[in-house]
């Protein structure tokens, strides 16, 4: 059985197993789309917008320094939605339905599941002849170089390059 397969497997086995969970998503940190079993809502934005919150969850954490990131839980009126880091380049995203009651026997299975799927993705990853670098915490969200250290001749122009047409 390949990896795609297996990933899946573990996705469906999961929603079977609870059914509070009403989709799954497995993405890369750079906010791609691995593996969905998602039936109602867009898995790519998901997948997405669950990079964006474990980045801003994992810099906060990173901030405070209470520890490592460890799932970023979003509750609405309708459910909530929870996000694992999976490996060392992957993330699991839940959504639930509103009868989440045992939110913590929840997060007890997603992490097994989020660690197995984490783990055979990165060993896939290993395995090909590309490999994403692992993103460094420490360093900086942005760099900026001064002008006076540019070069002059990258320097922009003080007359305007542009002019406003004749009305």
């Amino acid at each position: 059985m390949d990896a795609d397969a297996v990933m899946g497997t573990e996705l469906r086995g999961l929603r079977r197993r609870r059914p509070d969970v009403t989709g799954t998503v497995l993405a890369g940190t750079d906010g791609l789309l691995i593996s969905s079993d998602l039936p109602s809502t867009d898995a790519t934005h998901l997948a997405a917008l669950a990079a964006a919150s474990f980045g801003l969850g994992h810099r906060v954490a990173d901030t405070v320094r209470r520890g490592e990131f460890r799932e970023s839980v979003l509750r609405t009126t309708a459910g909530c939605v929870v996000t694992y880091p999976a490996g060392r380049t992957a993330l699991l995203t839940l959504v639930t339905a509103s009868s989440t009651q045992d939110l913590e026997a929840l997060h007890e299975e997603a992490r097994a599941v989020a660690h197995r799927a984490g783990s055979l993705w990165d060993t896939r990853l290993r395995g090909s002849t590309v490999a994403a670098p692992a993103p460094d915490a420490h360093a900086p969200l942005a760099v900026r170089t001064p002008m006076a250290t540019l070069p002059t001749q990258l320097r922009r122009s003080s007359r305007p390059t542009w002019r406003r047409p004749p009305i």
